[in-house]
């Protein structure tokens, strides 16, 4: 039996992707060591460029398929948002690289999903992914003192709501 809910090992394994985000993987950043889930506050003390995956915060209502069978088949909604040192001239130019950086390895590995039906690892369950809308803000007094990014994704995912640790 797995001992990670089935949501929870695809965000980790969406977590381990990201962290595949290297110079020396073709990116221009390096997020080994600065991808989180489910962070909406960082302390000085946190490395900059940093990323986090975050649910989104009113989910699909679920439905099950077939109307009294254990699995449900849906839509679940994430953002990941990421913050990066600002350019002095243009402040909001390195996020969008970092956002960059994101999409590619998303795409790749959607890409890498289609050839053998195995996105994130999860032997099928995970049906599909979706990159969403984006938008790269500023630093804004109170809220961040680093530009950032916010870029929605969508999952499909078949989920056995029987055991949810299947």
């Amino acid at each position: 039996m797995a001992t990670d809910p089935f949501r929870l090992r695809v965000l980790k394994a969406l977590t381990a992707r990201l962290q595949t985000i290297t110079p020396d993987n073709g990116y221009k950043y390096d997020l080994s060591e600065s991808v989180f889930r489910g962070r909406l506050m960082f302390g000085d003390d946190d490395p900059i460029p940093l990323v986090s995956v975050l649910e989104a915060p009113l989910p699909e209502e679920p439905s099950l398929t077939p109307p009294a069978g254990p699995t449900w088949k849906g839509s679940w909604e994430l953002y990941i948002q990421g913050w990066v040192d600002d350019d002095k001239d243009n402040p909001t130019d390195p996020a969008h690289y970092l956002m960059a950086d994101v999409k590619k390895a998303l795409a790749e590995e959607r890409k890498a999903m289609i050839r053998t039906n195995n996105l994130f690892g999860q032997g099928g369950r995970v049906l599909d992914l979706r990159i969403g809308g984006s938008v790269v803000r500023p630093a804004e007094e109170y809220v961040s003192s680093y530009a950032n990014f916010m870029l929605a994704i969508t999952i499909e995912i078949a989920e056995n709501m029987d055991d949810p640790y299947a």
